[in-house]
Formats: C-alpha cells, structure tokens, sequence
C-alpha cells in the first residue's frame, strides 16, 4: 500500500481534517505507514510584517508545531508512526514541495465542496491534484 503519507492540515481549522487524519490512521495500523503531518503558515507580505513585534514569525512556527503535536499524540498508531513540519508560503506549493521532498506516496486530505467561486479560481486541493509528485486522495467534506 502506501508507505508515506501527507496529511496537509490546516492550523486554523484542525477538526477539518478529522477524515483525512482517521483514514490516514487506519493506513498506518493496516499497512504499516508512516504519517507525515504538515501545516502551512501563510506568507505576509514584507510591509506587514515590519509592522508586527519582534520573533512573530518564530512563535507562529512554534505555536503551529504544538498545534500538531498534539493532532499526533491524539491519533491511535504505533509510536514513531508520525513526523510532522511546518512551512511558509502557499499551501499548494508547500503541499507538492514538501511530497516531493519527504518522499511521499500519498497525500490524504479533506477538501470543501466546491462552490462557484473554485471553478473559476481552483481551490489548493485542484492545484495538488494536477501538480503533486505522487497519488493523492481527497475526501469531501460535509
């Protein structure tokens, strides 16, 4: 099956991707995979961030790895199942990047239904579909 799997979550909005994280578990207990959690912080533009106090950058990326510390502790795997990181930039970007360079074969995540607004403007989901350098499962929410 799989032996790496992406799990893109969304520091913001962790229960989002409750599916993705339950699937991902039932992998790692069935097939023996790893999981690799991931968040993405958003850039800020140089302005900005000029404008915010000195080591914000740092404790958003501190704060985020509890975030997913505590989404690793909580899932039923093995020990040493799970590995996670923290980026900045773009989610898509991030996303494929970090597949690539963790060496993934699967990235399992949660996507909203698409409204109007994705068919014109492509959500990240679309974006890591056509461009990721493995499989990718998505799972609709709600």
């Amino acid at each position: 099956m799989f032996k790496k799997i992406l799990v893109p979550v969304d520091p913001a909005e962790t229960g989002f991707a409750a599916e993705a994280l339950a699937q991902a578990s039932q992998f790692a207990r069935d097939y023996g995979s790893k999981i690799h959690l991931m968040a993405v912080c958003p850039e800020v533009q140089s302005f900005v961030a000029s404008q915010l106090p000195e080591g914000w950058q740092k404790r958003e990326f501190e704060e985020t790895s509890k975030i997913l510390d505590k989404i690793a502790g909580d899932l039923d795997v093995p020990e040493g199942t799970v590995d996670l990181t923290v980026r900045m930039g773009s989610v898509y970007h991030e996303v494929i990047e970090e597949a690539e360079r963790a060496n993934c074969d699967l990235v399992l995540m949660t996507s909203h239904k698409p409204g109007l607004s994705t068919y014109f403007i492509g959500s990240n989901a679309a974006h890591i579909v056509r461009h990721a350098p493995c499989s990718v499962m998505v799972l609709r929410a709600g």
